[in-house]
């Protein structure tokens, strides 16, 4: 299958899934508290309190680091964003978010390490589009790169897979007597699940979370009680993130 059954079980684990089954059952059964408590769902979900909340507990309250913070590693390793597939050729992308991708460049142009590596995120649902390596390979080269010091992994489809890719990549380049170290970019919400998946493949990773989505300088107003579709996607976001560590934690461990 092209998606696997938990990714569509998920669904109903979120605000909007949730609240849709709830509402459905109070209908159902006619049970006016079941919709009520949809409703208390999916309007505490779509308020600013809520999601700051779940958005900087995902981030596992961590903090953008300085670039002199930074220690030096064997290579950095900048994850796949996702990027947007418009109308029109298929060899042509957007940018969901350039964080990862700009930080990875500043990370080698500080010389933090001396190679350069990016994940190939590629989605089977669109299997013209290039893989996300090789636009982004481009893309550094154009900003003064050398191609030399930069490498794609094979195709990913998720961060597991992404992560044995960049094993398999580097066994050759590095000493294979230790566990590799590398500098690890990705958002800040998906740091935690990704240093999981890299222990694994046997890789020692010092995280640089970039993309932070929470605002640690909000001061409450009665405007964070209001709901907005901003909100409820950030909150689907946390969730999900937490839903996946979970589900690697108990079902891949």
């Amino acid at each position: 299958m092209l998606i696997d059954l938990h990714k569509i079980l998920l669904v109903f684990l979120l605000p909007t899934g949730l609240t849709l089954m709830l509402v459905v059952a109070g209908l159902v059964l006619r049970r006016r508290a079941l919709c009520w408590i949809g409703v208390a769902v999916f309007w505490s979900a779509s308020t600013s309190l809520l999601s700051n909340s779940l958005m900087r507990a995902a981030e596992g309250w961590q903090v953008r680091q300085p670039l002199s913070e930074v220690p030096a590693a064997q290579a950095i390793i900048v994850l796949s964003e996702g990027r947007i597939q418009p109308p029109g050729d298929p060899n042509v992308s957007e940018w969901v978010d350039a964080d990862r991708f700009y930080a990875g460049v500043e990370l080698y142009k500080a010389n933090k390490a001396p190679l350069l590596i990016f994940t190939s995120g590629w989605n089977p649902l669109q299997p013209n589009a290039k893989p996300e390596g090789e636009v982004l390979i481009r893309f550094a080269a154009d900003l003064g790169i050398a191609l030399d010091h930069m490498l794609t992994t094979a195709k990913a489809t998720n961060t597991e897979e992404e992560s044995r890719a960049v094993a398999a990549l580097i066994a050759n380049r590095l000493d294979a007597n230790t566990a590799p170290r590398v500098l690890l970019v990705t958002s800040a919400f998906h740091m935690r699940r990704a240093q999981m998946l890299f222990a694994r493949a046997n890789l020692e990773t010092v995280p640089f979370p970039v993309d932070f989505k929470a605002s640690t300088e909000k001061t409450f107003t009665p405007l964070d009680l209001l709901p907005n579709g901003q909100n409820l996607g950030m909150s689907e976001i946390a969730l999900k993130e937490l839903y996946g560590r979970a589900y690697y934690w108990l079902f891949r461990g």
